[in-house]
C-alpha cells in the first residue's frame, strides 16, 4: 500500500475501506476496498478527513479486478447469454432467452485450474428462463498477472463457448398411447393430457395422438404416419415394461429406426426408450412419467427439443444424480437429480 494525497489519486485503487460518519445519521463505508477513485469523488474525501489515502500499486502487467471480470465473461459467453456491470469484481452471465442451459464443463474445469481465477456456473442441460442469472466470473485478488486473462481467454476460444443459451424449438409432436385398456376404451386415457401439458411447458405443439392396442404393427403404422404427418418428435406412451403385453418397444424398432438405447440408469424412467428415424426423435415414455413429477423426460426430451442429437453415451451418464428424492415439494431443476459426473 502506498500513501498518496487524495487530489492525486484520481484513477488509483483503494487499497482499505473507507468509513463516512454522519452524527446521528448514518455510519458506513461509502468507499469500498478495490474501488478506483475519480475526480468527483476527491471533494467527498476532503469533507471526510481525507487529505491522504491508500492505495494499491500497479506493476507492468497487473490488471484490475473489475476488467479482468469483464474480458473472462466476454470470452466465456456464447449465444443467449448477457453480461451484468462488474460489481465488486464480479461480472454475471444472465440469460437472455428461455432455453437450455449448456455448460462446458471440461473446459470450465480448466479454467478454475488457473490460480487466482474462478468462473462458477449453474448446471448444465436444465431448462432456464429468460433474465436467469446461470453463473458469474471474478479474480480472487483485486489486481492479478494479465497473462492469467490471456490464458483464460485463449481457453475461452478453444473451447468456444463456455456458458450459452440453445433456443427451444417450436416442434409438432406426434403421440401414440399403447394399451388394449384405453384402446378399447375400458378406461380413460391419462397419459396424453399430461404429456400435452409438459410439451406446451417447452413450447412445442402436439399435433395429434393416436391410441393403439397391444400391436407392435399397429404402433409401427401409427408412427410412419404421424412422421409422414410431418410431426418433428413421437412421444410413445405405454407398454414399456417387460410384460408379454408390453410391445411398444418392439413397435418402435419395426419401423425402421435406429435405437439409441433401451433402458436408462434414472429412477424414475429406468424404461426408458430411445430411437432416431431419419433423424427424427421417437421416444419410449415409461409409465412413471404419466404421475411422476419429473422423471427421465425432464433429463432427456428438452435437449431433443433443443436440436441436440443424444447418444448411448448421453444416457449413461445420468446414472449419477440420476436417482430422484421425490421431495414432497418438488424444486428441480434446483436440486440433485440429473446432475451427476459428466466426465
Amino acid at each position: 500500500m502506498k500513501l498518496v494525497q487524495v487530489e492525486e489519486a484520481v484513477g488509483m485503487i483503494l487499497a482499505h475501506d473507507m468509513t463516512e460518519i454522519i452524527p446521528g445519521k448514518s455510519k458506513c463505508a461509502v468507499f469500498k476496498k478495490g474501488q478506483v477513485i475519480k475526480e468527483e469523488d476527491v471533494p467527498r474525501l476532503l469533507r471526510m478527513g481525507k487529505a491522504h489515502i491508500g492505495i494499491l500499486e500497479f506493476k507492468e502487467g497487473d490488471i484490475h479486478e473489475n476488467e479482468a471480470a469483464i474480458r473472462m465473461a466476454a470470452a466465456a459467453a456464447g449465444p443467449g447469454i448477457e453480461l451484468t456491470e462488474p460489481s465488486e469484481g464480479k461480472v454475471s452471465f444472465a440469460a437472455k432467452i428461455t432455453g437450455l442451459l449448456k455448460i462446458n464443463y471440461r473446459a470450465l474445469h480448466e479454467i478454475n485450474s488457473i490460480e487466482e481465477i474462478i468462473m462458477a456456473t449453474r448446471h448444465t442441460d436444465i431448462v432456464i428462463e429468460t433474465g436467469t442469472v446461470v453463473g458469474g466470473t471474478r479474480i480472487i485478488p483485486l489486481i492479478t498477472d494479465v497473462q492469467k486473462i490471456v490464458k483464460v481467454e485463449k481457453l475461452c476460444k478453444d473451447n468456444n463457448p463456455i456458458v450459452q443459451i440453445l433456443p427451444l424449438r417450436k416442434l409438432k409432436i406426434g403421440i401414440v398411447t399403447t394399451g388394449s385398456e384405453v384402446y378399447h376404451k375400458r378406461i380413460p386415457d391419462k397419459f396424453g393430457p399430461v404429456l400435452r401439458n409438459k410439451f406446451d411447458e417447452l413450447g412445442c405443439e402436439v399435433m395429434e395422438q393416436v391410441i393403439v392396442d397391444d400391436n407392435a404393427e399397429m404402433i409401427a403404422e401409427s408412427i410412419q404416419k404421424l412422421i409422414k404427418q410431418g410431426a418433428d418428435l413421437i412421444a410413445c406412451t405405454g407398454g414399456m415394461s417387460v410384460d408379454p403385453d408390453d410391445v411398444t418397444p418392439l413397435g418402435i424398432r419395426k419401423t425402421g429406426a435406429s435405437v439409441v438405447s433401451y433402458g436408462a440408469p434414472t429412477l424414475p424412467g429406468s424404461m426408458f426408450m430411445l430411437s432416431y428415424k431419419n433423424n427424427i426423435p421417437i421416444v419410449g415414455l415409461p409409465g412413471c412419467v404419466m404421475y411422476s413429477k419429473r422423471t427421465i423426460f425432464d433429463l432427456t426430451v428438452p435437449r431433443l427439443i433443443a436440436g441436440e442429437k443424444l447418444t448411448k453415451e448421453d444416457i449413461i451418464s445420468l446414472g449419477h444424480g440420476g436417482f430422484c428424492s421425490s421431495c414432497e415439494v418438488c424444486t428441480f431443476p434446483n436440486c440433485g437429480f440429473g446432475k451427476g459426473g459428466l466426465y
